[in-house]
């Protein structure tokens, strides 16, 4: 059992001692005893929660019904925002027992149910229920799978009901540093009313698909559907399930066609922050809303990090917590120019020197390293990379199922001739989120380098099937531009090296296919503007750092390289 105290951190700041001595109090008369009373044992005490283990499934949910329900009848006198009020995750699996800790994926799934539990609530997982069903008088909710973080497989979940839903006030929690979202239930528009289960369809899997960005907090469906009905207050929503941003829309369908509009607002100003239209066929009713979701999930996520960015910019720098610095390192990122890679290392260092486990920091850091090495930035390059293989390596270990960290080692391996390598790691990336640009960007990079031009067109190809605002994966035009240089055909290379350079014109890969692109087509003048803007980023790029270094895996592949880069101009 995981059991955590709910907006522990606001109740700390508006009372820290009175909220110790409640807590304090809760722990002694209610707590301990319950669990004492159900063959229980405490393992471990924290601040804001506490971890038990049990002998029996029975057990352990009968002592969190019986916590949940005392704590309800001890607090129902304070008023809403200064209630105390628990989270409850109850699992069943295997443990490790070192020096009277417990350690295990099974101690994870817990602490991720609790997470999931709304505020006075118990979420038990499937395997727990299925030992309890019809031994205890209590009912269970079933809310599907849910795909928690840093958990391979979804979890199926259900919430105990008991008289703790009846007796437990309402509380304001706190809004997390970190992003929060919740995905309302879209509603339906259309004529024919049987069309919601649609509707519930793309919200649910806009949940789910949200949840695989493991730097955002996305509430769980049943919370967010309990709003289904009538206007919604976002400003409740945002107080109630203590999220900054909300997705709200609509589903309007025709015979053949389906128009699904949506909407981010901030939950605390009310303001919109992103807004879209999609228009589709129908066609396959899957297909069609995987489509959807893809394109929605795929480009909320990047605009939620560039409302966070504006957030951030206007605090004063002594006020910056780790996440204030990752969100920042980001934005000098994406600028990509020398001076901004040193600036986006300066947060960076500032992040983890608050936060040492702050692996997605480590991950930027290595992005930021590989980035410099391959301009010239950072010098000499050898050590450069090193540093880059550091970070990237230290990210992953601190969080092997981040897509960000694989990303980022996958990418470390790529600059380092190491396409193969990078192309598997790139693809696990790619597993623990289809919705992340950055990574299919690097695998397609990956797979042309690596000489598998089909395998790479198709890598880019389901990049694309969304709208991503994601700067970075503009990197999947730049992939585009090699793989139709490769094929020879230099029209098409042209064109996605422009659209890759309108996002991020310090792209020397880009630059790099016109240059070749053009020669091959005569183009000589245009050719050599290309080198010449190569050369004003990278100032020793030459016909021999190229051959030091060609990253292509087939030989093929450097040898037009290096002839069509000649044939531009580019000198020894």
């Amino acid at each position: 059992m995981a059991l955590d105290v709910v907006g522990y951190s606001r109740l700390m700041g508006e009372d820290e001692e009175g909220t110790l001595a409640e807590l304090n109090r809760i722990r002694t008369t209610i707590v301990e005893p319950a669990v004492s009373g159900h063959r229980g044992r405490i393992v471990k005490l924290m601040g804001d929660g506490a971890l038990v283990e049990f002998a029996s499934a029975v057990d352990s949910v009968e002592c969190g019904i019986a916590i949940q329900n005392e704590v309800a009848e001890h607090t129902s006198t304070a008023s809403g925002d200064k209630a105390i009020q628990l989270r409850i995750g109850i699992n069943l699996g295997d443990i490790i027992i070192e020096q009277g800790d417990i350690f295990g994926e099974g101690v994870n799934v817990a602490a991720r149910l609790e997470t999931i539990a709304e505020p006075g609530r118990i979420c038990v997982s499937g395997t727990i229920f299925d030992q309890v069903e019809g031994k205890i008088d209590a009912g269970f909710e079933d809310l599907g799978l849910q795909v928690v973080k840093n958990i391979t497989n979804p979890v199926r979940v259900y919430r105990v009901d008991s008289d703790v839903s009846k007796s437990a006030p309402a509380a304001h929690i706190s809004i997390s540093e970190r992003p929060s979202i919740a995905v309302l239930p879209l509603d339906d528009l259309s004529e024919n009313t049987q069309q919601q289960y649609f509707c519930d369809a793309v919200a649910e899997d806009l949940t789910t698909a949200l949840s695989r960005f493991d730097w955002l907090f996305v509430a769980a469906r049943n919370s967010a559907f309990a709003y289904r009905g009538g206007a919604i207050d976002i400003k409740r929503v945002g107080r109630e399930l203590g999220v900054r941003y909300a997705l709200e829309g609509s589903v309007q369908r025709t015979a053949k066609k389906i128009r699904v509009n949506v909407q981010l607002v901030n939950t605390e100003t009310l303001g919109h922050v992103w807004a879209d239209r999609i228009d589709k066929e129908m066609d396959d009713i899957f297909e069609l809303q995987d489509d959807v979701v893809a394109r929605i999930a795929s480009t909320t996520a990047p605009e939620i990090i560039q409302a966070e960015i504006s957030r951030t910019r206007l605090k004063p720098p002594d006020a910056l917590g780790p996440w204030d610095h990752y969100l920042r390192a980001i934005d000098h990122y994406h600028a990509m120019s020398a001076d901004d890679i040193e600036a986006a290392i300066e947060h960076l260092e500032s992040a983890v020197t608050v936060d040492p486990q702050f692996a997605a920091a480590y991950g930027l850091h290595s992005l930021c390293k590989s980035h410099a090495a391959a301009r010239g930035w950072h010098r000499p390059v050898k050590q450069a990379y090193q540093a880059a293989e550091h970070y990237a390596t230290l990210a992953v270990r601190l969080s092997p199922t981040s897509p960000e960290t694989n990303e980022a080692h996958a990418f470390m391996l790529l600059c380092t001739g190491r396409a193969r390598e990078a192309a598997i790691v790139a693809s696990r990336s790619v597993e623990l989120n289809p919705y992340f640009a950055r990574a299919h960007a690097v695998l397609g990079h990956a797979l042309v380098h690596s000489g598998d031009l089909e395998g790479a067109l198709a890598a880019c190809e389901r990049g694309l099937r969304s709208t991503s605002r994601d700067q970075r994966g503009s990197w999947l035009f730049d992939a585009l531009g090699h793989i139709y240089f490769f094929l020879n055909e230099y029209e098409k290379a042209i064109e996605v090296s422009h659209r890759a350079l309108q996002h991020d014109p310090s792209l020397f890969g880009a630059l790099v296919t016109l240059a070749c692109a053009n020669a091959q087509l005569g183009r000589l003048e245009e050719a050599h503007k290309s080198i010449e803007k190569l050369q004003a980023y990278i100032p020793g790029y030459s016909l021999s750092a190229v051959k030091k270094n060609p990253m292509f895996d087939e030989p093929a592949f450097v040898e037009k390289l290096i002839g069509s880069l000649r044939l531009a101009g580019l000198a020894e």
